[in-house]
């Protein structure tokens, strides 16, 4: 059996495939199956390490972007993905899987557009609820539809939708095999507060953060993971700011977020601070209250939908980009924190919006699809 997985250049669509193969991996020795292949077809491997202990072969293959403004990108992008439509035809001919399973983006399209050519089965994920264009595209032909949020379903032809929240790496919610304050050198009675900017960064979230600093350090400690592209800054401007703060010690830098300390907090973190990408589900996965601060200009503005659908929940508080100050910033965090029912309720929510088995779910889905196509 041959699956192959594809998706766009982002941690959001990245991860999740992972978390699938794992299950497809782990129900196959469970049971005593053969080992699917496995296939990755996109612009970049994104994390060669993953793939790689997982036995997944990248299949590289370029797309181009569409971008909602004028630009000499948009007509370059075109003749890269008229090239990468030709590659994808090709390399999945040769390849013939039993199935294509696409995460959207645009490093999918190629991928996806010779599985219908070649007629073969194909399931999408969707991890935002209002879904990119590449995968509104791919519904139409789709076999079957995931989707990470209910809302998503609209947007999707009936019949084939399936509620499965969005595949979370199983390595995540295990038990940490270091106690955070080895990590972080936390101290154990102060309240945390973990600030994920994403891999990237959030420009605007580390500018208010920096400037909340001072007075929050009074009170808690932070693990502010700022993105590797903004590290270097943020620390130069954090030991200036904080040079003769009593508790500059308080403030955990970290320009990435390996498994091992995103475990450890999840056992100490009493407030997350974060973007809404696909965060907002390992987040609900871990039981802590958030405040969301979705990205103003998103594709198809899904962060801010993403936002409002999981504080709908009552695990989150939203925060727009635009209102986003030092003093509305404090008054969030001390409200959530000054109160511990609160706290507690909104905890208990986030478990209830998690579903942990999505990726069995979806990995089940998968076989089933592609066993059929073997006969």
């Amino acid at each position: 059996m041959k699956i192959l997985f594809t998706g766009g250049g982002s941690g959001g669509h990245f991860y999740p495939i992972i978390a699938i193969a794992d299950a497809l991996l782990r129900i196959a020795r469970e049971e005593r199956l053969i080992p699917p292949r496995l296939f990755f077809m996109g612009p970049s491997a994104y994390d060669e390490r993953l793939l790689f202990d997982r036995s997944i072969t990248f299949v590289p293959v370029a797309a181009g972007k569409v971008r909602r403004y004028l630009s000499v990108k948009n007509i370059i992008d075109l003749f890269k993905t008229a090239w990468g439509l030709v590659c994808a035809c090709v390399l999945l001919f040769r390849i013939f899987p039993d199935i294509v399973v696409g995460k959207g983006g645009f490093g999918s399209f190629p991928a996806l557009v010779a599985a219908r050519l070649f007629n073969i089965p194909v399931l999408i994920h969707e991890s935002d609820s209002v879904p990119g264009r590449v995968n509104r595209w791919a519904g139409r032909f789709a076999g079957r539809v995931a989707v990470s949020f209910p809302e998503a379903a609209t947007y999707f032809p009936n019949g084939k939708i399936a509620y499965t929240g969005n595949p979370i790496r199983k390595e995540l919610l295990e038990d940490a095999s270091r106690d955070v304050k080895d990590v972080f050198g936390l101290q154990s009675e102060i309240p945390t507060i973990a600030v994920l900017g994403g891999s990237q960064g959030a420009a605007t979230l580390n500018e208010v953060l920096l400037r909340a600093l001072p007075e929050l350090l009074h009170r808690y400690q932070v693990v502010h993971q700022t993105g590797t592209a903004q590290i270097a800054d943020i620390t130069a401007r954090a030991t200036v700011l904080l040079e003769h703060h009593p508790e500059s010690n308080r403030y955990h830098l970290v320009g990435y977020l390996s498994t091992d300390a995103l475990r450890a907090l999840r056992g100490t973190a009493a407030l997350i601070i974060s973007r809404a990408g696909s965060t907002i589900f390992e987040i609900a996965a871990f039981g802590i209250p958030s405040i969301l601060i979705p990205i103003s200009d998103s594709n198809g503005n899904h962060q801010r939908e993403n936002a409002y659908a999981y504080a709908r929940s009552g695990a989150a508080r939203v925060v727009e980009e635009t209102n986003l100050t030092p003093t509305i910033l404090l008054h969030e965090i001390q409200d959530i924190l000054d109160d511990p029912p609160m706290r507690k309720i909104m905890a208990a929510q986030a478990r209830l919006f998690a579903k942990t088995d999505a990726a069995e779910v979806i990995a089940r889905e998968i076989l089933g699809m592609a066993l059929k196509h073997e006969r």
